[in-house]
């Protein structure tokens, strides 16, 4: 039986179009971390597979809104997640869960 489109796009619209939640989760488990290896995480950890460049878009667009800081390092840049991400994350999730909730009563 095949999946109907609808459910692949609810799929795809709470991963990759809000990958930002699952990347501030990779990082306040792991600390800090290269893009590329906040890409291997998502992959590992939550099947996530999105493009590369689109991992580095987000990250990028997160650090600007200061969600994550990056830190030089010697083997390159590294992320971190700020408290701005942490509270911005814990509201996202507490939406989420309203949702749920509502949906489910």
């Amino acid at each position: 039986m095949s999946v109907p489109k609808a459910y692949e796009r609810l799929k795809r619209k709470i991963t990759v179009e809000n990958l930002w939640l699952y990347i501030i989760k990779v990082l306040k488990d792991a600390g800090e971390l290269r893009a590329y290896d906040i890409k291997k995480e998502l992959a590992k950890r939550f099947d996530v597979k999105p493009a590369t460049i689109t991992v580095y878009a987000v990250v990028y667009k997160m650090a600007r809104e200061g969600l994550i800081e990056s830190v030089r390092t010697t083997d390159g840049v590294r992320y971190r997640v700020t408290e701005r991400g942490l509270q911005t994350f814990d509201q996202g999730i507490a939406y989420i869960r309203e949702v749920v909730k509502l949906l489910s009563s």
